[in-house]
This record gives structure tokens, sequence and C-alpha cells, in this order.
């Protein structure tokens, strides 16, 4: 029995970090690559391990990491969160130094390139989560008015960026992308559910949950 629940554990971890790696690698591999300069490289990769840490985000507060239980999994997750906000600044930060006139029509919503609006809302609402989980004491935000906000929040984030990086075409390879992107959807719907997300919210709103 101690054996099996070893070999799961290592296989978690192991499909967690293909399901990370694989893409990078494969972007890494990418002859596009050859055309663009080092800032404009390092911002595309950010939104990659982004996309992979949204991946984590889920797996840690749905507590389906081992070595992660309930309490290790909400701060881990709040750390992580951190990173990916910093990898969302590296991101955009790149692309404007690298380019300005198309991040100020991608962040005014009047790029041509239809995976632009995506792309902003996500990041915005990335953004407005972070804004309040660093007031959250300050605001006295209650944990179910907390998970009120922000589920919402974290749907428009997920949704934004998948359908962001589908929707580019660019130096991620197609298969690994749309594994990635499908697994970010599959463990953020799962850990809702699991988590009874949308119980909580029927509550909030007066309904009885009770069992009819």
């Amino acid at each position: 029995m101690k054996g099996w629940r070893l070999a799961r554990v290592i296989l978690i971890w192991v499909a967690l970090a293909l399901a990370i790696g694989v893409p990078i690698a494969a972007a890494a591999a990418s002859e596009q690559l050859a055309w663009r300069g080092p800032l404009y490289i390092l911002a595309g990769f950010a939104g990659i391990v982004a996309l992979g840490l949204m991946l984590v985000q889920p797996l840690l507060i749905g507590g389906y990491l081992p070595g992660f239980p309930a309490y290790r999994g909400r701060r881990a997750h709040h750390w992580i969160g951190g990173t990916l906000v910093a990898a969302i600044v590296i991101h955009v930060a790149g692309l404007w130094i690298t380019s300005p006139p198309d991040m100020i029509d991608a962040l005014t919503f009047s790029s041509p390139t239809p995976f632009s609006p995506f792309g902003v809302t996500a990041m915005w609402a990335i953004f407005a989560v972070a804004l309040l989980a660093a007031l959250r004491r300050r605001l006295g935000l209650r944990p179910r008015t907390w998970r009120f906000i922000h589920m919402p929040l974290a749907i428009v984030i997920v949704a934004g960026s998948v359908i962001h990086c589908l929707l580019i075409e660019g130096t991620m390879e197609t298969i690994s992308k749309a594994a990635l992107c499908a697994l970010v959807l599959a463990a953020t719907v799962k850990a809702m559910i699991d988590l009874q997300v949308w119980r909580k919210r029927r509550t909030l709103r007066g309904e009885s949950t009770a069992p009819q």
C-alpha cells in the first residue's frame, strides 16, 4: 500500500511537470525564435509560464497535489498567485517595450488581432483579484464574500487566458498548447465543483441548500 501511495505521488508530480514543461520545451525549440529579440522572447515565455501557473492554482486550492493539504494549499495558492501576477507584468511590459503601438491598441481594445481582447480582459481580472487579495483584511471580506467575488473573476481569468492562448499562432506547439489549455479548464471546473462553489453562491443569495 505504501509503495502504491509513493508511486501515485510521483506520478502526479511527474504528470504536472510534463503538462507544464512540454509546452515550454516545445516553444523553446520553435524556429520562430530565430526572428525574435531577447526581450520579446522573455515576454512570450512569461506568458507561457503564467498559463502553467493557472494549472497549478486550482490543483492547490482543490487539495489535489500531494504534500499540500488544505492549509498549505491555500498558502501556496496565495504565493503562486503573486508569481502569476509577476509573470503577467513581465509579459505585458516586455511586449510594451518591443512594440508600444500594438500594446496601446490591445489595452484600448482597438487591436485588429482577435486574441488581444481576451488576454487584456484576463489580465485586468488577474490584477483585480490580486488587489482584492491584498486588501482583503482591510476591507473585512468574509470567506463567503471573498469566494463570491473571487470565483467569477477566476472564471474570466481562465476562460480569457485559454482563448487568448489558443488564438495566438506563435512559438507554442499546437498539440501541447491545446493539451495544457484543456488541463487548465478541467482542473478549474473540477475544483469549483468539488468545493461546491455554486452551492455557496446560492446560499449567499438566501436560497436553501438543505436536502429536499
